[in-house]
């Protein structure tokens, strides 16, 4: 190497260093593998607090020692590495503690009550599904029902709940749905706890739009990005044998619809972003969160092939790229080679 060459490589060294922080310079070494909770962990839903560590939350299971938690819950300072807590809900809701079964949580803080709110599913005792709505100071919890749910009904209708403000109308919404019927929307009163008066549920993502995972939708999660509203959501069979399932998209100028599928924009005959493969069977029931260099990430469930009951739903985490205004997925499936970590500082 001449002097020439090994001076410029040296400068161009060293204003490299001075323009990065420190963060972004760890993050180029750093990768990732999935799972990045590699144990029972089912539908995480994910939150970032004030003190920049992040909140998932997660479908009943058990701990390390084998006991039940209603609700679980982990943390992390950097997405990657997950630290398990436990239970986020330890006294069950008098309505619903005969059957003692409760999945899917979302949890949203409310700046100006300066409290958290998680929705859930929840069987009560008289057998219908409901949703129900808990309340804490903290993130970690414990969570409190407010004591009644806020809405029931026969089969698995009323499950899946996630909360969104809409940021162009400030308007309280709430997305729920599955069991063969449309994934729905109704708008909040202030207390977070009710529907607000005189709304009404309306459909957004129809069964059977794309035949080969809408016959069961579930599982929505709502974002907004560059002037649109676009709705995850999962469909068909999530878990046990027969396992069928993968992450759609579709999208719409407002909170309530239409929603415009990815099939229809693309003509492609599909909306999966993100679907099964020969490493890890089943992803879905996603959240997504933003990290500190403004790149997306999908945290979602699935599971290993050498689980034979396909029952054991660990967490994974991959990026979202933006594509002709639509979020993607690299590959379509889930890592399983190492990836560049999000950027968190």
């Amino acid at each position: 190497m001449n002097l020439y060459r090994s001076a410029f490589i040296g400068v161009t060294l060293l204003i490299f260093s001075i323009g990065c922080s420190k963060a972004q310079i760890q993050n180029i070494s750093h990768t990732y593998v999935n799972p990045v909770l590699a144990m029972d962990f089912p539908d995480p839903a994910i939150i970032r607090t004030s003190n920049g560590i992040f909140y998932a939350y997660a479908t009943q299971g058990k701990n390390q020692a084998g006991y039940p938690v209603n609700i679980q819950l982990a943390k992390s300072s950097d997405l990657i590495h997950w630290e398990y807590i436990g239970e986020a809900l330890p006294v069950t809701p008098e309505w619903g503690k005969n059957k003692n079964q409760y999945w899917a949580p979302t949890v949203s803080f409310d700046a100006g009550k300066n409290k958290y709110f998680m929705y859930y599913s929840v069987e009560n005792n008289a057998g219908g599904k409901c949703i129900g709505v808990a309340l804490s100071d903290k993130p970690e919890g414990p969570f409190t029902d407010v004591g009644e749910p806020m809405v029931c009904g026969e089969g698995f209708i009323n499950i899946d709940p996630m909360a969104f403000d809409d940021p162009q109308t400030g308007k309280k919404l709430l997305y729920w749905g599955s069991g063969l019927k449309a994934i729905k929307v109704q708008e909040l009163d202030d207390s977070r706890t009710k529907f607000k008066e005189g709304s009404t549920p309306l459909d957004v993502i129809p069964v059977n739009y794309d035949k080969d995972y809408d016959e069961l939708v579930e599982g929505a999660w709502v974002i907004f990005h560059e002037g649109y509203y676009y709705i995850f959501y999962s469909g068909n069979n999530c878990c046990g044998l027969g396992t069928h399932y993968a992450v759609m998209i579709a999208r719409s100028k407002s909170a309530f619809g239409p929603f415009e599928h990815l099939s229809s924009f693309s003509k492609s005959g599909t909306s999966v972003i993100l679907g099964m493969s020969n490493q890890w069977i089943g992803p879905g029931h996603n959240s997504t969160i933003t990290d500190d260099a403004g790149n997306d990430w999908i945290l979602y469930h699935a599971v290993q092939p050498k689980n034979k009951a396909m029952t054991f739903r660990e967490m994974l985490i991959d990026r979202i790229t933006w594509l002709n205004g639509w979020p993607i997925i690299e590959t379509g499936k889930s890592s399983f080679l190492p990836q560049p970590s999000p950027i968190i500082k």
